[in-house]
């Protein structure tokens, strides 16, 4: 597989962007991986590999990382998708204050807030305050050297866990202007992650073509090196649960968190319908909108999906995810804490 074939340039793909129909989210092509052998990591490469035996939490973790790794084993973590204004630091503090009885922060971008401030400086002030940063880090904007320098800053700075994104296209957000980087994939991204003393996740994509070959996507990651799986967004309790069942049939042993939907308002509703796999899931923010209290509406929604979630036993915890319209970022993670804490009853 030539890398030049793909847009974002993936040795390890495909990504979870590819459409029901098997096209590039970018549009311009069908997807080159779906006529392939899947490419899949090998026990050793240019970056040691931890094998799919791997320990949940490193081998010499800090303490973040140890305390994050005993609450994912004792299952029932809640990470919740951190809401703030990009590039204010006062939303950042009055939104980390809103979330702070959850198990951790999953600090990452939305297509519509492509410039924050880096990975590791989020994370720093976000754990100044006493929150648990689970830090997003996308090949989508950074060559491997400023990747190296982050996981370094990252690690020197203690944070609990690092998730690997390939990341969307520029062209699918707010700075198609931006040059595409995608010096490397968030396989390879897992690899060079390792020995930092943090735990590393990665994402899969259960309702993205090839739909049978993602849990063998998924262990290749873990042979490079990731012990925990964030599941997207898919078509409920009963397709995540296909998912794990199928990896672990292959022999996964990532620990699994399965995103759920929050939808308290029109704003959160559109920019959840920037995510893959959240189509089939239109009717039931419809219902949320046209509610008497969308708010509470939406909350009740997202609580009642965890608990199925969680009810099937295969999941070390859940992922509220979403994100609010501009101006609104305080009164969505105050509807994140609500949910945490009906979820933790």
């Amino acid at each position: 597989m030539s890398t030049l074939s793909c847009p974002k340039h993936m040795t390890y793909g495909p990504c979870g962007g590819v459409t029901g129909d098997g096209r590039c989210e970018t549009g311009q092509l069908d997807c080159p991986f779906l006529t392939a052998p899947l490419p899949l990591w090998p026990l050793s490469r240019e970056y040691p590999a931890a094998g799919i035996d791997a320990a949940l939490v490193p081998a010499n973790p800090n303490p973040r990382a140890s305390e994050l790794g005993a609450r994912l084993q004792r299952g029932g973590v809640i990470v919740a998708d951190f809401p703030a204004r990009a590039l204010d630091s006062e939303s950042l503090r009055q939104c980390a204050a809103a979330l702070e009885n959850t198990d951790a922060v999953l600090l990452g971008d939305a297509p519509a807030h492509r410039v924050q401030f880096p990975p590791s400086y989020r994370a720093r002030m976000v754990q100044d305050l006493g929150v648990t940063a689970w830090v997003g880090l996308n090949a989508r904007d950074r060559n491997r050297v400023a990747l190296e320098g982050e996981l370094a800053a990252l690690s020197d700075t203690g944070v609990a866990a690092v998730h690997c994104v390939t990341g969307d296209h520029p062209s699918q957000g707010s700075r198609p202007d931006a040059a595409a980087v995608f010096d490397v994939d968030s396989t390879q991204m897992a690899a060079m992650a390792g020995g930092r003393g943090f735990i590393i996740s990665v994402g899969e994509s259960p309702a993205a073509p090839p739909v049978a070959c993602r849990p063998e996507r998924l262990l290749s990651k873990e042979r490079a090196g990731a012990t925990v799986c964030f599941v997207n967004h898919c078509e409920g309790a009963a397709a995540v649960a296909r998912f794990v069942r199928g990896s672990r049939e292959l022999g996964s042993t990532a620990a699994m968190i399965a995103c759920v939907p929050l939808v308290c308002d029109a704003g959160s509703a559109a920019t959840l319908a920037t995510f893959a796999g959240t189509a089939t899931q239109t009717d039931q923010y419809a219902r949320v909108l046209t509610a008497a209290d969308p708010r509470a509406a939406g909350i009740r929604l997202a609580v009642e999906l965890g608990r199925r979630m969680l009810e099937t036993g295969l999941l070390a915890g859940i992922n509220l995810s979403g994100g609010p319209a501009d101006g609104e970022e305080l009164a969505y993670a105050e509807a994140l804490a609500e949910a945490t804490a009906m979820l933790a009853r």
